[in-house]
């Protein structure tokens, strides 16, 4: 085990750190954006089954331990789960989604260095991963729109009072 793969799994508790401190400030929100990843995920490994693409590690050299056969390549689930993270921490907080946007970067590119993963399956996941965290955003922010405006007339009503 190198640095490297220590290091992809460490990015993942740090995206894990962020949302805690995260939740503090927005609770709901957060905990949707965290069940965002997790549905990211799942659709991941949907398309693992279907493309079942082997891992570049079983003909060449890698620097980390080669999974079993049968857990295949594309896309890469640290890269869709880094890509989904990052995203809904920037739709929570800028500051920390910036951060988490160069960690979910190195954490892709980390999983291609150790020789796991083709670019491609990285840059797959990572599209895969925020596409569906941005997605839950949206709809995420659609909704409190529609409810701040049911509440409107109810807020005005009592400062009338």
């Amino acid at each position: 085990m190198t640095w490297l793969t220590v290091g992809t799994d460490a990015v993942l508790g740090v995206f894990a750190l962020m949302f805690l401190l995260l939740w503090f400030q927005h609770r709901l929100r957060a905990f949707l954006a965290g069940a965002g990843v997790v549905v990211a995920y799942a659709i991941s490994e949907v398309v693992k089954l279907v493309v079942r693409e082997e891992r570049p590690c079983r003909t060449a050299l890698s620097m980390a331990e080669c999974p079993e056969p049968g857990d295949w390549s594309f896309p890469s689930n640290h890269s869709v789960i880094a890509g989904a993270s990052a995203m809904a921490i920037w739709a929570l907080h800028r500051t920390y989604g910036w951060v988490a946007a160069v960690c979910a970067i190195a954490a892709a590119s980390s999983r291609v260095v150790v020789g796991v993963h083709y670019v491609h399956d990285v840059m797959a996941g990572l599209a895969l991963g925020a596409l569906v965290s941005w997605g839950i955003a949206v709809l995420l922010d659609r909704r409190r729109q529609r409810l701040e405006v049911a509440d409107a007339p109810t807020v005005v009503m009592q400062r009338l009072r």
